[in-house]
């Protein structure tokens, strides 16, 4: 059965192995670690070494940093978007549609849309009036409804 040894614990042992005041062996016994196990665990610390120096930080300060400067984006786009929304509370749809800034330099058209309940199209739709052509057919039916109302 495989025996899980916590960092701390293998830390402690490759030190003492790096140290070189006992041989592996007197270490194996002392501790109950097989020496060539020590041997491993040596070699990997040997081969992390370099990248604990790389540019002055350990590795994974690099990604940490990145994800954290990526949740501060993050952070500060929505801010953007919730002010912009506190600002633009409104419950009818034709002044929601009034309140898209196509020029706003952080939201997109597509995401102020989604933000007040908008469709894009809707943004986008102009309601255009009626043909003159139906208008007058409209009134020719209404003057001949009122000549002659019964024979509906």
């Amino acid at each position: 059965m495989q025996r899980r040894h916590s960092t701390e614990f293998k830390v402690k042992v490759v030190l003492e192995a790096l140290r070189e005041r006992k041989t592996l062996a007197e270490l194996a016994s002392e501790h109950g670690v097989h020496a060539v196990q020590i041997s491993q665990w040596k070699k990997q610390a040997l081969d992390g070494l370099p990248n604990v120096f790389r540019d002055g930080r350990i590795r994974g300060a690099k990604e940490e940093e990145a994800k954290q400067d990526e949740l501060y984006r993050e952070i500060g786009r929505l801010k953007v978007e919730l002010d912009w929304w506190k600002k633009n509370q409104v419950l009818e749809l034709e002044p929601r549609r009034a309140l898209v800034e196509p020029g706003h330099p952080e939201l997109s058209i597509g995401r102020q849309c989604e933000l007040l309940d908008v469709s894009r199209s809707g943004y986008y739709f102009e309601a255009r009036g009626e043909a003159e052509k139906d208008l007058t057919l409209k009134r020719l039916i209404d003057e001949q409804y009122l000549r002659t109302p019964f024979y509906c």
